[in-house]
C-alpha cells in the first residue's frame, strides 16, 4: 500500500487540539479525564509511528487521524449544544456528577470511542486509502495492543486507593462488566460488517444507529453513580 506522508501534520493537529482541551477543561470534568487518557494514547501512537513500529506508516496515520476526528467532532457538537452520537451522550451528560469516579469517566469514554468510533474510523480510513479492512488489520491490532497495554496503567492511576478495593465495593463489580479486549474484537467485526454494507446505505445507517445506541447503553451503565 502506498505511504501517505501528508497525514503526518494531521496527527500533530489532533494532538494539539486535545492538548488545548486539556488546558481549558477543569481537571475533575469527566470529559477532561477521558481527554487526558486519550491524549496519552495518541501521543504514544505518534511515537510508534515516528519510530517505524507500524507495518504501514501511512495507513497507521490515516487510521489514527480518522479515529481522533470522531472524538473531537463529538466534543465540538457538545460545545455547540448540538447532539453528539448516542455513545457519547452519557459522558457529556454525567461529566460533572460528583458520584461518578474518574475511572468510570475514563472507561465510558474508551467504551464510546472503541465501541463505536473505531469501527467507523476503519471504514473512513479504507475509503481514504482505497483499501479493504483486511489491509488495515495489522494497524488496527497494533493500535489495539497499545490501548490494552495502557488500560492497566489507566486503572492504576485512576483506581480508588487500597482501602476502597473491597470485594463489596460497587466499582469492583462495575469494572468486571466491561473489557477493552472484548470491545476491540466486537469493533473489528462491526467494521467489517459496515464495509460489507457500504453498497446498501439504508442498512448501513440502521446498523450504525443500533451500534451507537448499544454502545451508549453500555456507557450509561459504566457511569452509574457510586457515591453521593
Amino acid at each position: 500500500m502506498a505511504q501517505c506522508e501528508q497525514f503526518t501534520t494531521a496527527v500533530d493537529a489532533v494532538i494539539s487540539r486535545m492538548r488545548s482541551l486539556a488546558a481549558m477543561l477543569p481537571e475533575r470534568d469527566g470529559v477532561a479525564v477521558f481527554n487526558r487518557v486519550y491524549l496519552a494514547v495518541t501521543e504514544e501512537v505518534d511515537r510508534h509511528i515516528d519510530g517505524g513500529r507500524f507495518p504501514d506508516r501511512g495507513a497507521a496515520i490515516t487510521l489514527d487521524v480518522r479515529f481522533a476526528e470522531r472524538y473531537l467532532a463529538a466534543v465540538e457538537k457538545a460545545e455547540d449544544e448540538r447532539r453528539p452520537p448516542a455513545c457519547w451522550r452519557p459522558l457529556f451528560q454525567m461529566r460533572h456528577h460528583p458520584g461518578v469516579r474518574p475511572l468510570q469517566f475514563a472507561l465510558a469514554g474508551i467504551n464510546a470511542h472503541i465501541g463505536h468510533d473505531l469501527a467507523l474510523a476503519v471504514v473512513d480510513a479504507c475509503r481514504s486509502l482505497g483499501c479493504e479492512p483486511v489491509e488495515l488489520e495489522d494497524e488496527f491490532d497494533s493500535v489495539g495492543d497499545l490501548l490494552v497495554s495502557l488500560e492497566e496503567r489507566i486503572r492504576e492511576d485512576l483506581m480508588p486507593g487500597p482501602d476502597l478495593l473491597q470485594i463489596a465495593d460497587p466499582i469492583t463489580h462495575l469494572l468486571g462488566s466491561w473489557s477493552l479486549e472484548r470491545a476491540r474484537d466486537a469493533t473489528w467485526s462491526s467494521a467489517r460488517a459496515l464495509w460489507a454494507l457500504r453498497g446498501y446505505p439504508e442498512l448501513a445507517e440502521e446498523f450504525t444507529e443500533r451500534l451507537d445506541a448499544a454502545v451508549g447503553f453500555a456507557g450509561r451503565m459504566l457511569l452509574t453513580p457510586l457515591a453521593d
